[in-house]
């Protein structure tokens, strides 16, 4: 999709069946502010990448016991029994193709645990050893989590977590240090990536009361200081003649059409109408744990007045702990403003080839991790209809429906998939089901856009008016 910008207890379901799931920091001293862009034509192709929702757990902290294994299928379809080699494998998959730098767009960890942080940071290293600069913000799981756990046996344990200065310290040399700009509000950062490119890394997160309320915080929102902040970022790239992406953790737009609250920013109006107002067109995030890109407006929307307005692009990518286990891939042209974008696996079979792995599950992980995935979604499909009055053969002609769709959604390729999906026995059951959350579920992951693609995008980014 080619596209040039310019001006002119549902929730809790939802994280089981869909398998979805400010501070005031120490001053410290900032890079200098970015010259100029060099010249209007300066040319010269930039890769780098984005993935978000690593949720990375230290192996350290369990011994695939009863407690872990439990805790594991009771959850969201992270793979965490492997979240180490997949981090692994990721980092192998930078040095092989070399992007010039990574974003990390926050939940870095499964519940803020102070080993994990340590030894993600170590991993983060090599990264950065081969050569790959590495931009990380938090997410609603990384800092000051009480549900920070270890396993042993039968047993969940309290693990340490992390405060939000530990965050900075522990996180100092990815991205920080870099600054040219921090935010005194937030944990967030204005940094040059590239010539002519910067990010916005927004803390969208909030968790100082979480602590207080024994509970981690999962919405989001952006500080009104913040928003002042990144005006003035938005101020000086226009200045440098640079494009900036923005990149949270929360969603800008709605990812799904079911009435859920916790994805979107809480303020994300406000937030829209301060991104569209410096010219901020581009906004990458996670947290939804699902692949999707939307627009604002709405293509799908005739509304004359919106054709005036500057289209805002979020870019939710799937999260990399999930099924199928992807991150963006990107380009950006300094000359043009030109930005490509579309997702990849990350390539666990050839780390675990090029290790001498014996897992078989390793070394055939995609399909291992999607048999996983849909054998998870067929089980929560199944429990959520044993009271719905269906025949048993029915129920699993209909949780085949839920399981397959599951795998597309989560992918961002429901719309090459619908056909045969709706061919399909179960369908025509939920579509006789009526009103309920699972019915509606179903319609909002089988519910065609204009904007047919949901892996890829292109697009010419002007820069900040």
């Amino acid at each position: 999709m080619k596209i040039s910008l310019r001006p002119a207890a549902a929730a809790l379901f939802l994280a089981s069946v869909m398998i979805v799931g400010g501070c005031k920091q120490p001053s410290a001293p900032a890079a200098a502010l970015p010259a100029p862009t060099a010249s209007a034509g300066e040319s010269g192709q930039v890769s780098f990448w984005v993935a978000t929702d690593t949720h990375y757990l230290d192996p350290g902290l369990q011994d695939g016991g009863k407690a872990f294994q439990t805790y594991v299928n009771g959850g969201d379809g992270k793979m965490l029994p492997y979240s180490d080699e997949l981090m692994d494998a990721l980092v192998r998959d930078a040095d092989l193709k070399k992007p010039k730098f990574l974003i990390l767009s926050g939940d870095l960890t499964n519940n803020g645990e102070a080993a994990s942080h340590k030894k993600l940071v170590e991993k983060l290293a090599k990264l950065e050893q081969d050569g790959t600069q590495v931009y990380v913000i938090p997410g609603n799981h990384d800092i000051l989590n009480p549900w920070a756990r270890s396993f042993k046996g039968d047993k969940q344990v309290i693990a340490d977590h992390i405060t939000d200065k530990d965050f900075l310290k522990l996180y100092a040399d990815y991205g920080y240090n870099e600054a040219f700009s921090r935010d005194d509000k937030s944990l967030s950062y204005a940094v040059q990536a590239a010539p002519g490119l910067w990010l916005l890394m927004i803390d969208s997160a909030q968790y100082m009361n979480n602590e207080k309320y024994n509970f981690p915080q999962t919405d989001g929102r952006i500080l009104p200081e913040t928003l002042v902040w990144m005006e003035g970022i938005a101020g000086q790239a226009k200045q440098a003649g640079a494009s900036v992406i923005t990149v949270m953790h929360h969603n800008l737009i709605s990812h799904t059409s079911l009435a859920v609250s916790g994805f979107k920013l809480n303020n994300s109006q406000e937030v829209m109408k301060a991104l569209r107002k410096d010219g901020l067109g581009l906004v990458l995030s996670g947290h939804i744990h699902m692949q999707d890109i939307r627009r604002d407006p709405d293509p799908d929307v005739y509304d004359p007045a919106a054709a005036k307005l500057l289209p805002v692009y979020d870019i939710a990518t799937s999260a990399m702990a999930v099924n199928p286990h992807q991150y963006g891939a990107m380009t950006y042209e300094a000359g043009s403003h030109h930005f490509t974008y579309h997702t990849a696996a990350v390539d666990v079979e050839g780390w675990a080839k090029a290790k001498g792995s014996q897992d078989e599950n390793l070394l055939n992980f995609r399909a291992y991790a999607e048999k996983k995935f849909t054998e998870e979604s067929y089980a929560k499909s199944m429990g959520r209809l044993k009271d719905s009055g269906n025949t048993e053969a029915e129920k699993a002609s209909m949780a085949e429906v839920m399981a397959r769709l599951n795998i597309f959604y989560f992918a961002g390729t429901v719309a090459e998939h619908l056909d045969e999906i709706k061919a399909l026995p179960g369908y025509k059951l939920w579509e006789e089901a009526g009103e309920g959350f699972m019915a509606d579920y179903i319609r909002s992951m089988s519910t065609e856009k204009t904007n047919k693609s949901n892996v890829s995008l292109e697009l010419t980014l002007p820069v900040p008016q």
